[in-house]
């Protein structure tokens, strides 16, 4: 297994608004948890990849709910995907993740869980996203949640849904 990330790949990382850790820890820690992503799902991008990451607030990330998923509400990450499979390999844009950091900050603190840890489980379920991961039904969502709880373990981190039920977006 490779600790790395893909021959070429590039994390693109803006921090936008909210009291977020420093640009080098936050691109250190997308970076363990996206190398963890990519050995464990066993994904497949093009080299020279990339997939841009944006650490915002709750009202930046309310508006793009709201202009793409028509809910006026924030939440806690947004994918954008960049690119359609070539076959069975994405890139070289693979898309946009959009966090907003007060609803990071209050459901790890809610959940009792390391606000890092929790970055780090919605950098793996944002990337995922972008890679045709669904939780709309139920098939998808146990596929997705178990896809992530095997990552995150591999990385040290506890099972994120140990606590709470099955709920696809869809039902």
């Amino acid at each position: 297994m490779t600790h790395q990330l893909p021959d070429g790949f590039v994390i693109d990382l803006s921090v936008e608004a909210g009291d977020w850790p420093a640009e080098p820890e936050l691109h250190d820690l997308a970076a363990r948890a996206i190398v963890a992503a990519f050995n464990k799902a066993d994904l497949a991008v093009q080299a020279g990849s990339e997939v841009s990451l944006l650490f915002t607030d709750n009202e930046a990330i309310r508006k793009l709910n709201g202009q793409w998923r028509d809910k006026d509400k924030p939440t806690n990450v947004l994918s954008f995907p960049g690119s359609d499979p070539d076959g069975e390999t994405y890139g070289p844009l693979l898309g946009d993740i959009v966090f907003a950091f007060e609803t990071v900050a209050s459901e790890a603190k809610e959940l009792g869980i390391d606000f890092s840890d929790h970055l780090s489980h919605l950098t793996v379920h944002g990337l995922l996203h972008l890679f045709d991961y669904d939780h709309q039904e139920h098939d998808e969502a146990e596929l997705m949640e178990t896809l992530e709880k095997t990552i995150l373990a591999s990385i040290g981190i506890d099972d994120p849904y140990s606590d709470r039920p099955l709920v696809a977006d869809g039902q």
